[in-house]
């Protein structure tokens, strides 16, 4: 762990952690903290609400939720609660029960967390009466669940807290609560990575200068803007265009099956902490005039792996039949793959900034793909146009698959006072 680097804290993370305090100069019924990534807002605003909680209830239950369990504890309970302790909090963390149980100022509290994934988990939070809810990610979580959370706040004197990053300007979460707070009583605090002291001018030149596109505007600038032009572009052949090795540790293979739209398989080979596209196989009915049957797709699927050993393979969720084709014959492990697109996209997007998977010379397709893959710019939401996409979703399958979950490491930032002085800690 880097050493701790205290500075003062920037106004506007002085305003998050003093906005709910009596002698504030208005009395809010909520907060909304938006913009850059890496400006101190969520560890600031995590630390605000507990001890908001703790100052004014006892006996009382809050909710800390994120877009999954895991982000919640990796972005807020992971970094909080020693800091937590440190500070002479009494903190009981229980892990099975997803509760984390605090006394503080002779008050004792239970702050439960949740996860919001998808339109099902609405109903996990419905039931429980609560003193505040603090949501993080919220533009990520879908509305339903976000609005059963909030309605679960029937207590005196309770408070909604929102944290988030931007994402389209046609955003449910823009459109209902951003652009209307005022109007529901909520203070509004956009953020940019300036406002976190703890980055020293070094590092806020670096994040300019790696990122383009969409991300660059939404992420390091704060904006919520619609995507546009190219999906990935950061991919460059001088980077990310490699010979891989001879031999490799282990190998995955990938699929996107289509009868009437091309099939795209790739081979990944992993090897000195990266992944390399080895070769792949791509099939357009349209271009040879005859379809393929899962059976021959099957062989195509065996000639590509050869006689490695695969440790599974990533296929289409919605290929059904293939899948079933490659279970029966007994060779590979199937997973089907999550196909949440512009998550995956991200996944992918940071992967390929990270140079964590690079393609390999033969794999033509997937480097003509690259180079097409567009936003669509007639949607108001973040779609991308259903052409060139075939590669694209087969990558985008093994990088949430296995790329993505075999990841590790992070950065925070944390504001905290101490010995009544006002300081922010960067890790």
């Amino acid at each position: 762990m880097a050493k701790n680097k205290f500075t003062s804290f920037s106004p506007k993370q002085m305003k998050v952690l003093t906005w709910w305090l009596p002698e504030a100069e208005r009395r809010y019924d909520g907060i909304i903290c938006d913009g850059a990534v890496r400006s101190g807002k969520t560890l600031c605003m995590s630390v605000s609400f507990i001890t908001w909680a703790m100052v004014n209830f006892s006996d009382t239950g809050f909710a800390v939720c994120g877009r999954t369990i895991a982000s919640v504890r990796r972005n807020i309970t992971s970094p909080v609660l020693p800091l937590l302790r440190s500070l002479g909090f009494d903190v009981t963390e229980k892990l099975s029960r997803n509760l984390v149980e605090i006394s503080a100022f002779g008050h004792r509290n239970s702050f439960y967390i949740f996860g919001g994934r998808d339109e099902s988990s609405a109903s996990l939070i419905q039931g429980i009466t609560l003193g505040g809810v603090m949501l993080d990610e919220v533009a990520l979580m879908p509305r339903s669940f976000a609005e059963q959370a909030l309605a679960r706040c029937s207590l005196e004197g309770a408070k909604f807290w929102f944290n988030c990053n931007p994402e389209h300007p046609m955003h449910w979460f823009h459109e209902e609560w951003i652009k209307k707070a005022k109007e529901k009583n909520i203070l509004y605090i956009h953020f940019v990575m300036r406002d976190n002291p703890s980055l020293s001018p070094a590092t806020l030149e670096r994040y300019e200068r790696l990122y383009t596109g969409v991300f660059r505007e939404r992420f390091i600038l704060g904006r919520w803007v619609a995507a546009r032009g190219c999906v990935y572009p950061m991919f460059s052949r001088e980077k990310h265009v490699k010979d891989p090795p001879a031999e490799c540790e282990r190998y995955f293979i990938s699929c996107d099956y289509g009868t009437v739209n091309p099939s795209s398989f790739g081979l990944w080979g992993f090897s000195c902490g990266r992944w390399y596209r080895i070769k792949e196989y791509y099939y357009d009915s349209r271009k040879t005039g005859e379809r393929r049957t899962d059976g021959e797709h099957y062989e195509a699927l065996c000639a590509l792996a050869g006689e490695r050993e695969i440790e599974a393979v990533i296929a289409d969720p919605s290929a059904a039949s293939f899948i079933e084709c490659i279970r029966r014959h007994g060779r590979f492990r199937v997973i089907p793959a999550k196909n949440d697109v512009t998550d995956g996209i991200r996944r992918v997007q940071d992967a390929l900034r990270e140079e964590k998977i690079l393609i390999g010379r033969e794999c033509a397709d997937t480097i003509r793909e690259f180079g097409l893959y567009r936003w669509s710019e007639k949607a108001a939401d973040d779609t991308v146009i259903k052409e060139n996409d075939h590669a694209m979703d087969d990558i985008r399958y093994f990088v949430t698959e296995v790329v993505s979950k075999e990841s590790c490491g992070g950065f925070f930032a944390v504001s905290v006072a101490r010995n009544g002085q006002q300081s922010a800690m960067c890790n």
